[in-house]
């Protein structure tokens, strides 16, 4: 929503000061100018990205539903971690097999439906609640390990924003060779009369003001937001990792979890008196 209104004020505000300016929108329509910015661009982006294409594309849904997680997932993670800790501290590390194994069938996972369609994240508490069932026993170990893996998902995260990114920066020059490529078609109409001299040097300016708008009015701010929606949702498996550690070190299910509130973001993080009527409420 945020990003359609940001939009319409970038298009508004460019368009309308040129319009009250007596300008005229017809002299802005140059399709040949747009195929060799666009084209170009898209081209550059294939030829420099190949690996990232899909996710390229998946990071345009980011963009418009902005982070994967709300407040209320949070709240909901915080009561798996509970819900687990509670298990493991009563009946053992081993007690949390059968559903670590199989999550999707879990009766303690099904409590939690949010989390449980989240594939990616119940694989990434599984994983490591089956090292405990293993025999697993020092957090630094896990934690460095958990590190590592969440390192991995960053870098990937971070190619896919600054893939985004140099397309952005990658369009103003387009624009320029957009532009030259208009004012040697005007050189070679040179003997024309100033009438069609003016508009073919203008269909030119066109290619520049096209690739500069389209890089700082529209992919820059793309490139920006997919970036800050990975960072933010790097906090949800930083928080599984915060309550995990804390486990691993012995605290009661209660402290555990309060480690795992207080690594999150103050935007998502419920107070401590939410999370206590949240334990009260979770099924025994």
């Amino acid at each position: 929503m945020f990003a359609i209104i940001g939009y319409v004020v970038v298009i508004g505000s460019v368009v309308g000061g040129y319009v009250a300016a007596g300008g005229h929108l017809d002299v802005l329509w140059q399709p040949l100018e747009f195929l060799i910015i666009f084209g170009g661009a898209i081209g550059a982006f294939v030829a420099g990205n190949p690996t990232l294409l899909k996710r390229s594309m998946s990071a345009m849904g980011t963009f418009l539903k902005g982070a994967s997680y709300k407040p209320e997932d949070y709240m909901e993670l915080l009561g798996v971690l509970y819900s687990v800790f509670k298990l493991a501290k009563s009946k053992g590390d081993l007690a949390l097999e059968a559903h670590v194994e199989n999550p999707d069938e879990s009766a303690l996972f099904q409590n939690f439906p949010t989390f449980i369609d989240d594939h990616h994240s119940v694989e990434f508490l599984c994983d490591y609640l089956r090292m405990l069932t293993l025999g697993t026993s020092n957090a630094h170990e896990v934690a460095e390990c958990i590190d590592v893996e969440l390192g991995m998902h960053h870098d990937e995260d971070h190619a896919v924003a600054a893939a985004l990114q140099g397309l952005a920066d990658a369009t103003p020059a387009l624009g320029i060779v957009a532009a030259v490529l208009g004012v040697i078609h005007t050189m070679g109409s040179i003997t024309e009369p100033p009438e069609v001299l003016g508009h073919l040097i203008g269909a030119a300016l066109v290619g520049t003001f096209s690739g500069i708008l389209i890089a700082y009015g529209f992919l820059a701010p793309i490139a920006q937001s997919v970036g800050t929606s990975f960072a933010a949702d790097a906090k949800y498996h930083a928080c599984i990792k915060a309550g995990l550690i804390a486990h691993m070190q012995g605290y009661a299910p209660q402290v555990s979890i309060e480690f795992a509130r207080k690594s999150l973001p103050s935007g998502v993080r419920p107070s401590f008196m939410e999370v206590e009527e949240m334990i009260g409420e979770l099924p025994s």
